[in-house]
């Protein structure tokens, strides 16, 4: 891996709230992707950081960071209140956008479980900002109301096994108008656990983002 030239900690101040956040920015990156967590997860996803650092081998930078306080995230609603989950993501992502080693960075999403879903909403309100998504086991279903609006290519990943979740975004990509696919991940079931499921899926969004970022 390339050495960072920039790595911090960044603390969002949203809604009189400090969010906490890992920006790793590598050597000669040209892009940014802004990780989106599932529902009961935050930056410390094994499975989320185990992609960035995939991510972070190809020069893509990244930011994971907590869309809800460690307080917050005890209160169950919490984690499906799609409209708070969005609305910090499109605040995350004006701020980060301002940050020096960002401000020349094409950007992107990678949502995962409920995170795809506010990805997918906040794309919709930041067009001109949002370059790629990427969906992992994602319910983009929950936002499928402004699915047609994205312009961003948008590659959705579901394991083979995962037949309900595939089902809905199957859904999904039928009302897409943007660039668009959906790939299966042979024999994974919903949190891509089996062997090598979870390479497959990095290995899939480095070059998804490459391609479009």
């Amino acid at each position: 891996m390339s050495e960072a030239h920039f790595s911090s900690i960044i603390r969002l101040p949203i809604a009189g709230k400090k969010l906490e956040g890992e920006l790793y920015v590598p050597h000669q990156s040209k892009s940014l992707v802004i990780f989106s967590h599932g529902s009961g997860s935050s930056r410390f996803s094994e499975r989320n950081i185990f992609v960035a650092k995939v991510l972070q081998s190809h020069q893509i930078s990244t930011f994971l960071f907590d869309l809800l306080t460690s307080e917050e995230d005890r209160k169950f609603e919490n984690r499906f209140n799609i409209e708070l989950l969005f609305e910090r993501l499109v605040v995350a992502t004006k701020y980060v956008h301002t940050i020096p080693a960002c401000q020349e960075l094409q950007l992107g999403y990678f949502g995962a479980s409920t995170g795809a879903a506010s990805a997918f909403f906040a794309a919709a309100t930041l067009p001109h900002l949002v370059k790629a998504i990427v969906s992992r086991g994602g319910r983009p279903d929950l936002a499928i109301a402004v699915a047609p609006k994205i312009k961003a290519p948008t590659l959705l990943i579901v394991g083979e096994n995962d037949q309900e979740v595939l089902g809905l975004n199957q859904k999904v990509l039928s009302v897409l108008q943007c660039e668009k696919s959906l790939q299966t991940i042979p024999l994974a079931t919903h949190l891509f656990e089996e062997p090598g499921a979870l390479q497959s899926v990095a290995n899939m969004a480095s070059d998804w983002f490459k391609r479009y970022l």
